[in-house]
């Protein structure tokens, strides 16, 4: 509300001269995946413009996403209100605003002093950008983002890469040492939270896949936060691996996801961690949109039942559910065994990821 009220209030951006841009701040705030999917785009930033200082202003919830990126300069904080001072009285060249749908980071956008200011134009927002772009819901968003980079030259999607973050070697020293119980053995990781109830599979579901994966030999390890730390307790209850939920920094989340075959996830900012980090992934999507959020690339399987009424997420907002969820409900755990399965054959043969989607095979098994 707020955010609409001053965009409605300040005047729109003009287009002033720009020669050899040295100075960018990028804003993205919300959640991990979105922070994880911009980084593509500020590698090639920096690959457009070696020399230039690169500036983050994150959220405190996503930014330490911005520290798996060496591109970036420095990253301050949109909810620290001493940061976000510093952003608005500091001169750039350029800012762009990687938020999709929300104003109040336009609005920071246009008082930014910057003779350029680059955004989606999705709703009245588009006003206060100077180079206002085009959105759609059927690109893949790390694709959307690298739109963002077209006023400054760039004609088309960045390749992304099939590994483009990079963990710090103190957190792979301590991912190491939480992990020494498991004596080297190879292991998955699950992620077994959800940001919304509609995208959550239940726990008795991933302690089912947990078992079966024991059964042939294969160690489990549960990461999240701190809320999901008693539900990673129930999961790994009698089976063999380690409960890591509540127990890591997002960093260190990283370093453990690195050092693991695959993940098992949701639709969540923890899935697509796995992505920047190079890993396979399972994952089960049912509210989301797969052609926008789903991984790409032969190493990734995408479950999805493709329900009449999914996706039913726009913009990050998730109406209630009147059917309880049945496009997670309805993915069995057999589904997620086979794909985990396939996952690991296709990676042991050494198929290379990248330039391709995701593989979606849910569709060919039937339900429990």
């Amino acid at each position: 509300m707020i955010g609409s009220i001053v965009t409605a209030c300040l005047p729109s951006a003009q287009v002033r001269p720009l020669s050899s841009p040295r100075n960018f701040l990028l804003i993205r705030p919300g959640g991990i995946g979105d922070a994880v999917l911009l980084v593509p785009a500020i590698l090639a930033l920096k690959d457009m413009y070696p020399d230039a200082r690169i500036t983050v202003l994150a959220e405190k919830r996503n930014g330490a996403v911005f520290t798996l990126c060496p591109a970036i300069d420095e990253i301050l904080h949109y909810d620290r209100p001493g940061e976000l001072l510093s952003a608005i009285r500091s001169r750039y060249d350029v800012v762009i605003d990687a938020e999709q749908w929300h104003r109040l980071s336009a609005v920071v956008a246009r008082i930014v002093s910057a003779p350029w200011s680059i955004g989606f134009a999705t709703n009245g927002r588009k006003k206060l950008f100077s180079h206002p772009v085009p959105y759609s819901h059927d690109d893949y968003e790390a694709d959307s983002f690298s739109h963002l980079l077209g006023p400054l030259g760039l004609m088309s999607d960045v390749p992304v890469p099939v590994s483009f973050l990079t963990v710090p070697e103190v957190a792979r020293r301590q991912a190491d040492k939480l992990l020494e119980v498991l004596s080297g053995n190879s292991f998955v990781t699950i992620f077994p939270g959800a940001s919304i109830p509609e995208r959550r599979w239940s726990e008795e579901r991933f302690a089912a896949v947990a078992a079966l994966l024991n059964e042939r030999g294969v160690s489990v390890v549960a990461v999240g936060g701190g809320e999901d730390a008693a539900v990673g307790e129930r999961i790994l209850a009698g089976r063999r691996g380690v409960n890591l939920a509540g127990k890591t920094s997002l960093l260190e989340t990283a370093a453990v996801i690195a050092r693991g075959r695959l993940l098992v996830s949701g639709d969540s900012g923890v899935l697509h961690l796995a992505v920047g980090l190079g890993k396979p992934t399972v994952s089960l999507f049912g509210p989301g949109i797969v052609r926008k959020w789903a991984p790409r690339g032969p190493s990734h399987i995408v479950l999805n039942k493709g329900l009449p009424c999914s996706p039913c997420t726009k913009f990050g907002y998730t109406s209630k559910c009147s059917i309880n969820a049945r496009c997670m409900a309805d993915i069995t755990v057999d589904e997620v065994i086979q794909a985990v399965e396939l996952v690991m054959v296709g990676r042991s043969r050494g198929e290379d990821q990248e330039g391709s989607e995701g593989k979606d095979i849910s569709h060919d098994h039937g339900h429990d």
